[in-house]
This record gives C-alpha cells, sequence and structure tokens, in this order.
C-alpha cells in the first residue's frame, strides 16, 4: 500500500536513488508523489526521469511535501538547512528525516522549526539491492507514527530497527562502513582461491555466495556465529587449519579494531 504523501529526498546521490528505486518499483510510492533535489541537478535529470520523479529545488521540494528526507553530505547539512528554514520551506513541520553520519538529533532539531518532528536514520549501500539494513532514531516532537511512517520508507530496502541515538556512531562505525571491510574480505578469500588455481570470476562467485550464505543462516537460525562456526569445523578437518592460520594474523582483533576505528570517526563528521 503506498503512502498517502508527498516526499522531497534533498541529495539525490547514491543512497537518495536507491530510496526512490525502492519505493517505485515496490508500489511504496508513486514516482509523481515523489520530488528530488539536488546541487548538481544537470547531471542526474536522466536518473529522475527514468524513474518518472520530479526533479526541482530543495525549497520547492521541502514546502510541497509532507516528508522531508536529507540525503547531503554532513558538512552540506547545516548550510541546507539554514537556507530551506529562511525560505520558510519547513514552517508546515513536515516530518524531516536525516541520513546524515555523525550529525544528532539536537543539531537538527535546533535547524528546523520547534515542533518539528526528526527521525535519523542510518542506511547503508546494500540498499540499493533491497538487502540493505537502516536503523532509525526518533527525535523530541517525534511520535510513534512518525517513526512508522519513516519505517515504511526504509522496509522496501531490507532490514529496519530502531535504537537510541547514543548507538548511531557504532551503527555507522558497523553496519554502515562495514560494507567496505566485507568487500575487502571478499577479495582476500578470491584472492586465495585463485592463489589455489581458480579462476578469479569463479572465486569471486564462489566467495560472494558463501558470505551471502552465511549471513542468511546467521540471520535466519537465531544462532550464535560462533555456534555456525563449530558447526562447520570437524576434528583435525581442513577449516579447523584455516581458522588457525586466520587467527595467526590476529583477524578478529583487527577487524574489531577497524570498527572501533570507523566509530570514532563518524562521531566526529558532524
Amino acid at each position: 500500500m503506498s503512502l498517502p504523501t508527498k516526499l522531497a529526498v534533498i541529495g539525490f546521490g547514491t543512497m537518495g536513488q536507491a530510496i526512490c528505486h525502492g519505493l517505485v518499483e515496490t508500489g511504496g510510492l508513486p514516482p509523481e508523489q515523489i520530488l528530488a533535489a539536488d546541487r548538481h541537478p544537470t547531471a542526474l535529470r536522466s536518473q529522475a526521469a527514468a524513474l518518472g520523479i520530479t526533479l526541482t529545488d530543495a525549497a520547492t521540494a521541502a514546502r510541497t511535501s509532507q516528508v522531508v528526507l536529507l540525503c547531503v553530505k554532513p558538512r552540506e547539512l547545516g548550510e541546507l538547512l539554514e537556507g530551506l528554514q529562511q525560505a520558510g520551506a519547513l514552517d508546515h513541520q513536515p516530518l524531516v528525516i536525516s541520513i546524515a553520519a555523525g550529525v544528532g538529533l539536537a543539531f537538527l532539531e535546533s535547524h528546523v522549526p520547534a515542533g518539528t518532528p526528526v527521525v535519523r536514520a542510518m542506511p547503508n549501500t546494500p540498499c540499493a539491492v533491497r538487502c540493505g539494513m537502516t536503523v532509525l532514531s526518533p527525535g523530541n516532537a517525534a511520535q510513534e507514527s512518525h517513526l512508522a511512517q519513516a519505517r515504511r520508507y526504509f522496509e522496501p530496502l531490507g532490514r529496519v530497527m530502531e535504537l537510541e541515538e547514543k548507538h548511531m556512531d557504532a551503527v555507522t562505525g558497523l553496519s554502515a562502513s562495514g560494507p567496505a571491510f566485507i568487500f575487502v574480505i571478499l577479495e582476500a578469500l578470491a584472492e586465495g582461491g585463485v592463489q589455489c588455481g581458480l579462476p578469479r570470476a569463479v572465486a569471486i562467485e564462489l566467495a560472494s555466495q558463501m558470505t551471502l550464505g552465511a549471513a542468511t543462516m546467521v540471520l535466519q537460525t537465531g544462532k550464535h556465529p560462533a555456534a555456525l562456526k563449530d558447526e562447520v569445523t570437524t576434528p583435525a578437518g581442513c577449516t579447523i587449519a584455516g581458522l588457525l592460520a586466520l587467527e595467526d594474523g590476529r583477524i578478529r582483533s583487527v577487524v574489531a579494531r577497524g570498527i572501533e576505528r570507523a566509530t570514532q570517526v563518524a562521531a566526529g563528521l558532524g
């Protein structure tokens, strides 16, 4: 069932386009109810036209929409909101959803009219292929109905959960930055296959499908990853030999520290 509101997507880059694709292709929102805006509209007209959505300026999009989705970079957000405020584009107090990493609810609420419902969201790039993960955190004026509405914009793109804002930087470091870490691990797994004689394309497909299957097992069975690992690891077998080699390289510590470092940087982006 489509949402009975008009949506303004300000920032029509990778994530803005992914969200629009998901909504249009699943029937979550008709394209005529979506207005997109970007600082570089000329380069994006073909993408907007392909979806059947209207590309306009940010103030017009926000002023005529009941939901405003902010998909711009963190450093651009303050200037954008100030411009929208000066233009009176938020005077009707639409639901404002921001996906800007590191930009807290307090900042967002101080840059919109008092009483405006605000929801902070952190999606990731697998949303582009409908396998994403999005975490939502509501502001002071956001009611349960606003949070439910925000969920319905992201549910066509994958899983959605709600957390307190204090967790959002860690969510950014793990869930939003995490795909890049997995791509590095996938590349390394494929390189191991190539080293052992597999054609590169075959090695990449095997590594990718194996990773997808392993992640699906965790989500569908609810078992701890360690328990599933033990099920694969037979005594004196090849798996335990490989695991010990990985442990020699401190793989657990290196990966965990990578998440920690990404979280620290995410906290400073706003």
